[in-house]
């Protein structure tokens, strides 16, 4: 048997790039109301486990519409930014050995590519996954060393041929609970060595400034 999880998604309103993102209208609906509705669907884990939380009220109320548990994240847990003890303080709450997190700013996520992710990193070897995304491009560190693997034969840059980069989505995490408890995070190594798993670059498409949240909208009611 995989590893037994729980779906948590975490939510505030005090975005400064983006105030009240998570409730601001969006093609007719929310991005909380997006990613729940999503999550009553899935077939890798019963919406029972799922736990969304949440310090202001205004965001439990728009949960308590779906047959998800709610946590009530205190407001220093919701102004944190480092401390993964204060920022994920509802790991106590969960009762299952893993789980996975997933984030609402990321309106283009399908159903499958959640379970997808889900279904893998429950019978991954690796305590933690990310999601992530191929690019075939070429990558330099700040001191000019490329990062990738220049194409062999070629002296022309030709992203067709270059060896791929895998990218980080910021959209799903797996992790175990008890590293969480002990201020860790996915691993308790760094840099991270978790499962890399792979999903669409465009379903990771994720809503940080005021212009993104535009062409999400027009992404999301054409797709």
């Amino acid at each position: 048997m995989g590893k037994d999880i729980s779906i948590v998604v975490q939510s505030r309103l005090n975005s400064q790039r983006i105030p009240g993102k998570m409730l601001k209208p969006f093609s007719g609906t929310t991005l909380v109301d997006i990613l729940l509705d999503k999550l009553t669907n899935l077939t890798s884990v019963d919406y029972s486990k799922v736990y969304f939380c949440a310090h202001e009220q205004e965001l439990l109320n728009v949960a308590s519409n779906y047959p998800v548990n709610t946590i009530k994240r205190s407001k220093a847990s919701s102004n944190e930014e480092k401390d993964i003890k204060i920022l994920y303080e509802w790991a106590k709450e969960i009762p299952t050995e893993y789980i996975v997190m997933i984030s609402a700013c990321n309106p283009l996520l399908k159903i499958n590519t959640i379970d997808q992710f889900i279904y893998q990193y429950q019978n991954s070897d690796k305590e933690g996954a990310i999601s992530v995304y191929e690019s075939k491009n070429y990558f330099w560190d700040l001191k000019g060393k490329m990062l990738n693997k220049w194409p062999e034969g070629f002296t022309s840059m030709n992203t067709k041929f270059v060896e791929p980069t895998k990218i980080a989505a910021h959209c799903m995490y797996g992790s175990r609970v008890d590293l969480i408890k002990e201020g860790n995070w996915v691993t308790n190594k760094l840099p991270y060595e978790p499962e890399l798993i792979s999903m669409p670059e465009l379903e990771a498409f994720d809503i940080d400034e005021s212009w993104q949240f535009d062409v999400a909208k027009v992404l999301y009611e054409k797709l």
